[in-house]
């Protein structure tokens, strides 16, 4: 499926991508006659894995729980020939706590370095293209460099989850289920491709709503799909119930910072985060005070409108805030375009709302509090400051060095 914001020559490459990808994978198609034929030195094993925005999207269109929604979509999947069905929070702990740190740190070297603030959050592939081709150098330095949840999970399934199952990480084919077309670019970057690996970290991406047109095109409903449970990187362990972080639209990056930067620069234990809407509910600002300075002043920026009246200000050297969390999508994540759109394209609301009370409702886990993150950073990055970390868990965004096209201007 066509991303409305790629220009030819990236659809060109993508659907050469897809095309490649149905002749090594195709779950969907029958395997009538073909079993005795088939060569099985040629065969992956496939994983799909599920980004937290994409679950409520599932529980409000099928009336379900999200945790049971979760189960039979795991259940789904498993029934097209899928092997193992992951969650992606875990990967989302590794970004915000890499987010975390390199914040303190840009902060601490604020006087030292140009470039260091303000931080633009990296979790968004919309927002980092439009960066790179149209605002270039203007603002790529000032993103974080750590790698989004997509990509994280793509080095946790071929790299930690590989070892632990003696596999070449060629050998595995890696599916994410997001809400957002634009993950699909994001993971055909060239700088996802591991020589190591020989693959990219993320083979293909599929909405959420694609995988309800598959559900329609199979004459499936999530209601008659049998319930089972997600797998876990860790042993033979299944994952419980559905968590999500902090945030009411998105994996909280914003408020994980927030609360980690007034702890360790200020001594502030933030309980509550209070944000004041600004021009609309898609830009705000959360601001920490001490002895009646304003010591620590973030924003969320949601949707092309604000992200340029932010750039503006940014130009014009008005810009003070330390930190954006900046989203391409108005209402963030849980408004992808790959979800929550009626037939004709728009956006439904009732649905959305829907999504937004679901997602509400998941109990939220820090990323500090899970301990198989604690020791994954000792076993298999050799340790928190290491080189490992740096080459697993980060990357750099640079201006694109091509002439911006009016797409990409008007995206």
């Amino acid at each position: 499926m066509k991303c409305e914001n790629c220009t030819k020559k990236e659809c060109s490459k993508k659907q050469k991508n897809d095309d490649t990808q149905s002749t090594s994978v195709d779950p969907l198609s029958s395997n009538d006659g073909f079993e005795e034929k088939c060569d099985t030195s040629k065969h992956k094993v496939l994983v799909v894995s599920i980004c937290p925005q994409s679950l409520p999207y599932f529980a409000a269109k099928f009336n379900l729980s999200v945790n049971d929604a979760a189960k039979r979509l795991c259940g789904f999947l498993k029934s097209l020939g899928v092997h193992y069905v992951f969650d992606t929070t875990i990967a989302a702990d590794f970004s915000i706590l890499e987010s975390q740190r390199e914040f303190v740190q840009r902060y601490q070297r604020r006087n030292q370095e140009e470039h260091a603030l303000p931080m633009f959050a990296s979790a968004c592939p919309g927002w980092i293209r439009y960066a790179e081709r149209v605002l270039t150098n203007l603002v790529t330095s000032h993103i974080c460099t750590a790698k989004s949840p997509q990509q994280i999970m793509g080095s946790l399934v071929k790299g930690y989850f590989a070892r632990q199952q003696n596999l070449s990480p060629d050998k595995i084919f890696h599916v994410i289920v997001a809400p957002c077309y634009d993950k699909k670019l994001e993971a055909l970057r060239e700088e996802f491709y591991t020589a190591l690996y020989n693959s990219q970290e993320v083979d293909c991406v599929l909405t959420s709503g694609e995988i309800v047109q598959i559900m329609e095109q199979k004459n499936v409903s999530m209601k008659d799909v049998t319930e089972v449970a997600v797998d876990s990187l860790f042993d033979e362990i299944k994952e419980g119930d559905v968590v999500r972080h902090d945030g009411k639209r998105s994996d909280g990056y914003l408020e994980h910072i927030f609360k980690h930067a007034a702890k360790e620069l200020f001594g502030v234990d933030v309980k509550e985060i209070t944000y004041k809407a600004l021009k609309n509910k898609d830009f705000q600002e959360v601001t920490l005070e001490k002895d009646g300075e304003t010591v620590l002043r973030f924003a969320a920026a949601y949707g092309f409108r604000n992200i340029q009246n932010m750039v503006l200000k940014l130009k014009k050297g008005k810009f003070l805030y330390h930190f954006v969390e900046v989203l391409a999508c108005p209402g963030g994540c849980l408004n992808g375009k790959g979800q929550a759109q009626t037939e004709d394209g728009k956006p439904d609301k009732a649905l959305l709302n829907q999504m937004e009370e679901v997602y509400a409702a998941i109990p939220v886990r820090l990323p500090e509090t899970n301990m198989h993150v604690q020791k994954m950073y000792q076993d298999w990055l050799e340790g928190m400051d290491s080189k490992k970390v740096q080459e697993t868990l980060h990357t750099k965004y640079s201006a694109a060095n091509q002439t911006a096209s009016n797409l990409d201007i008007k995206w």
